[in-house]
């Protein structure tokens, strides 16, 4: 399984970054802009370690060599709420087919609950677009990351009403769009 240009995405990605985001809430038609600053750092093998251990995943030969970070944020709204988190991801890939690369997407905290999640991502090497989906309690989070270049990502966060098991997607409660760019 050759996946260089995966580590090269990721590779990109790491160092500080800012990014401007409009979030549309389609349940209550509210619009609301937000500022991030976040840096992005590679984790030690020991913390690999313990993400797999928090989220009681099995044993992945050669984890060490596995895309692995720690994310620190700091996000200001234009109401002036402040949120701040730093979490530890590892991202674990399964199969490698027609130029797209699937896995599993593992944090020691999740976004939207306070708890380790596995999630699944998606990447294609063709557009270098990475499409991470969790299913939390009551929401199903499809997150978007398109490295342009090394200094310019788009971001697309679509939060649908998680419908019951096995039924598709439809009901979009939150729309979120961004323009993040790393900082020198």
């Amino acid at each position: 399984m050759d996946i260089r240009a995966f580590h090269e995405f990721f590779d990109c990605c790491t160092g500080a970054w800012i990014s401007e985001r409009t979030y549309h809430y389609l349940s209550h038609q509210e619009i609301e802009r937000s500022r991030t600053e976040f840096q992005v750092a590679p984790i030690t093998p020991e913390l690999k370690q313990k993400v797999l251990s928090d989220n009681h995943y099995e044993a992945v030969e050669g984890f060490e060599a596995l895309p692995g970070f720690r994310l620190g944020f700091h996000t200001v709204s234009e109401t002036g709420e402040e949120v701040s988190q730093e979490l530890r991801m590892l991202f674990v890939p399964k199969q490698v087919e027609d130029g797209v690369i699937e896995g599993d997407y593992l944090r020691d905290r999740a976004y939207e609950e306070d708890r380790p999640i596995i999630a699944q991502f998606r990447y294609s090497l063709g557009t270098r677009e990475l499409l991470m989906t969790t299913r939390y309690t009551q929401v199903v989070s499809v997150d978007s990351i398109t490295l342009v270049n090394p200094d310019l990502r788009i971001r697309r966060i679509l939060n649908y009403q998680r419908p019951p098991e096995g039924e598709p997607l439809t009901t979009v409660r939150l729309a979120g769009f961004g323009v993040e760019q790393k900082q020198s």
